[in-house]
């Protein structure tokens, strides 16, 4: 199934998306991510580059005091194993009691049968924003109808590709930034999830906070693929771009609608 967007998008002006980046460095975020082990240290040094403050732990006897303390929560399943999955759902069930944003990132539910299943568990608690490609999703939902009704509840999804989604039940966006050279380093997608719970912390509108953080986020891609040699030195490239990225990058780079 592919997630199809609306005709009528709205598109992002440059001043609006460098004011959430702002917000966000202003701000300095607390962010919770239990994400997989490739993922962990970059993503990490992703958020603390952009101004969020990451932490980690995966102990299920812990992960709820840091779930509901944090200002956002990440979900990451590109590791399964059992520690993850226990300590998940207390998470999720902390974060939403304090009435936190939490973000699910079901890496390749289309190659695992049980991560599928547990992910469409997770489904059901109502996230925030699901991060997926069009294969993700497909595995996810057989029927437009179970897209539908989280949206009618108030999830957001990005969908990434060769061009970026945004749907929700009110602002729909289309997104093309970024580069090629970002699928050459791992674990670019999963720190990207990142980016937009940390913008989803600090702007109300999920589904704009979701198309400023892609942007943000891409547009970084774009000026450290521009400055390195090849994926070796696009990752301190990309830290460094998201450290200092002004409203003329942003201005200069932007492509929405």
């Amino acid at each position: 199934m592919t997630l199809s967007i609306a005709a009528s998008t709205q598109n992002l002006a440059p001043e609006a998306v460098f004011a959430v980046l702002e917000r966000v460095r202003q701000r300095k975020p607390k962010v919770h991510a239990i994400t997989n082990s490739v993922a962990q240290g970059f993503t990490a040094n992703v958020l603390l580059a952009l101004g969020a403050v990451p932490s980690m732990t995966i102990a299920p006897e812990e992960v709820a005091g840091f779930a509901s303390s944090a200002d956002a929560l990440v979900i990451n399943l590109g590791t399964s194993d059992d520690v993850r999955q226990t300590a998940i759902p207390f998470a999720i069930e902390a974060a939403k009691a304090a009435g936190r944003p939490v973000l699910i990132d079901p890496v390749f539910v289309d190659r695992s049968p049980p991560r599928c299943a547990f992910a469409k568990d997770l489904m059901k608690s109502g996230p925030s924003l699901v991060r997926a490609n069009e294969a993700e999703i497909a595995a996810l939902f057989a029927e437009r109808s179970e897209v539908d009704a989280l949206i009618s509840a108030g999830t957001v999804f990005a969908v990434t590709g060769e061009e970026d989604k945004i749907e929700s039940l009110g602002e729909d966006y289309r997104l093309r930034n970024g580069h090629a050279l970002m699928a050459r380093v791992t674990a670019t997608g999963c720190a990207g999830g990142a980016v937009l719970a940390a913008f989803a912390s600090v702007e109300p509108d999920t589904a704009f906070a979701a198309a400023c953080g892609l942007s943000v986020f891409n547009i970084a891609g774009e000026i450290a693929a521009s400055r390195s040699a090849g994926p070796g030195s696009l990752v301190p490239e990309l830290l460094d771009a998201l450290f200092g990225l002004t409203a003329r990058d942003i201005e200069s780079r932007l492509q929405t609608g």
